[in-house]
């Protein structure tokens, strides 16, 4: 894991000195370098190829002697960002269908605690500040996903701890769960928000190679175990050709469910074992007792009920309209939630009307479809 380490402070210091300086290059996603690995666990072979034109373009995959006991292969076109070589998949630790709907949000608070890392695990103070930014500008919302996840391993997690973090199962209402794996993601919860979106996500180290499906489930996710010791998990059947008398287990990811294979110990390792050991491993209902305040612990404000008249007269000055009031605010002061609404919106641009507005309609903005 050191060789690991000091490879990760390299790459990340040339990408940030040289992948966004060449002549004229100053925009997000045009790089003038990219590492696809430089790890000794993994090999990445990928591009802007269909499937078949891989093994054509790389020779090492034609030869007999390249062998391994773990793949991730992943094809699809590209969807929500412009076709280029460094964001097609696989990446680093991961390959993924779907999506991350908040990788706008964790991005944002991925960059502000960056302030707060401190450790040796790199090496130097100014090794570590050679790693920021950890998501790149311009990158796709799996490239960011994967630099995150490459970061926390790294850092001393297990490659199931790290993503357990940043995906999260539905535990928050869960009644029947185990009091141990609550206070493991409760802790966790505090260092960083879910990385939410329909996703079905690989990843391996070189050593285990595994899957979690998102809390809602909405990618599909199948598995497959033959007699002699083959796994195959695919986003959907007939990926491969296999004897059905060989298949002994057949089986499908539940939603926050975790699939891993770990060829150190040659072993399918079951999601009920693999949280039990890491909420085992650190008292986190403890440290939870003693740091975290609820906020219904908190004491209670004095609050200042103004007049009717004096609210309509606020809501004028802020640029309130009849239809936040009724469609936004309203339904979140019913529930206490967000109202939910289709995607898109087909709302005027607020800089040219000419009526006065809140400051947060001429601020707001779309990702990039």
């Amino acid at each position: 894991m050191t060789l690991e380490r000091r490879a990760y402070v390299i790459r990340k210091r040339a990408e940030h000195e040289l992948g966004t300086k060449g002549p004229g290059q100053d925009g997000p996603g045009r790089e003038t370098v990219y590492f696809p690995s430089l790890s000794g666990q993994t090999f990445v072979y990928k591009g802007m190829l269909t499937t078949p034109q891989l093994k054509a373009f790389y020779l090492d995959l034609q030869d007999d002697r390249l062998e391994s006991a773990l793949g991730i292969v992943h094809s699809r076109f590209s969807t929500n960002t412009f076709p280029s070589w460094p964001l097609a998949h696989p990446y680093r630790r991961i390959a993924h269908n779907g999506e991350i709907n908040t990788v706008t949000g964790n991005e944002n608070w991925m960059r502000a605690r960056e302030a707060l890392v401190k450790t040796d695990i790199f090496g130097s103070y100014d090794d570590v500040q050679k790693l920021f930014p950890i998501c790149t500008r311009g990158g796709s919302d799996t490239a960011r996903f994967d630099e995150v996840l490459e970061f926390l391993h790294l850092g001393g997690r297990s490659l199931a701890h790290a993503v357990l973090m940043m995906i999260p199962e539905a535990w928050e209402r869960h009644e029947s769960m185990d009091p141990a794996r609550r206070a493991f993601y409760q802790y966790h919860a505090s260092l960083m928000e879910p990385w939410d979106g329909p996703a079905s996500m690989t990843f391996t180290d070189g050593t285990v190679v595994g899957a979690v499906l998102d809390r809602n489930g909405l990618r599909p996710s199948r598995i497959w175990v033959t007699d002699d010791g083959l796994v195959v998990m695919a986003s959907e059947a007939g990926v491969l050709d296999l004897d059905p008398s060989k298949v002994v287990r057949r089986m499908r990811l539940q939603p926050g469910r975790m699939f891993l294979v770990d060829t150190a110990q040659g072993r399918i390792v079951d999601d009920e074992e693999i949280k039990a050991e890491l909420a085992a491993q650190h008292p986190y209902q403890e440290w939870l007792d003693r740091g975290l305040i609820p906020l219904d612990k908190l004491p209670q404000g004095n609050y200042v009920r103004m007049p009717h008249h004096r609210v309509v007269l606020r809501q004028l000055m802020f640029g309130y309209t009849y239809e936040e009031l009724n469609l936004l605010v309203a339904p979140m002061a019913r529930t206490g939630a967000e109202p939910i609404g289709s995607m898109g919106t087909d709302t005027p641009v607020a800089v040219l009307s000419h009526r006065p507005g809140c400051c947060s309609t001429t601020s707001t903005s779309c990702s990039p479809r």
